[in-house]
């Protein structure tokens, strides 16, 4: 009778412990990459625990081959949209440039007209006192 009330126990407890969650496949991780994202936030935030748990293992090589998947051709033509939206950018800046330096014309000091300067007369009255005359 002790027997079948340990069985009986046993068996409840068997029962009502949580099912072990099978880890993520890498095909799964690569389909939903919300569900990605958040295994790699669990796999950063505890180390330790990343190294041996198969959860973060298949998110590193889900991560691994959706970086292998790029398509060449899409990366070309991604380099070419940016080279050209880069160069209408450029070519809207140097016009921006070529008005503002029309509107303010810059002033080149080697090419200013020639003022002649007269230097300053000396004083008429020589009984005022000068600097060169001032002393102790």
């Amino acid at each position: 009778m002790i027997a079948f009330g340990c069985l009986a126990g046993l068996g409840l407890l068997a029962g009502c412990s949580p099912r072990r969650i099978p880890p993520m496949s890498v095909s799964d991780l690569m389909e939903d990459r919300v569900l990605l994202d958040g295994v790699l936030m669990k796999c950063n935030r505890d180390p330790a625990k990343a190294r041996s748990d198969s959860d973060c293992m298949n998110a590193r090589i889900a991560i691994e081959r959706l970086a292998a998947r790029v398509d060449p051709a899409a990366e070309a033509k991604r380099t070419e949209d940016f080279e050209k939206s880069r160069e209408q950018l450029r070519a809207l800046q140097e016009k921006q440039r070529q008005e503002q330096e029309a509107k303010n014309p810059k002033v080149d000091a080697y090419h200013l007209p020639v003022i002649p300067v007269e230097p300053t007369p000396p004083p008429k009255d020589p009984q005022s006192p000068t600097v060169s005359q001032t002393g102790p």
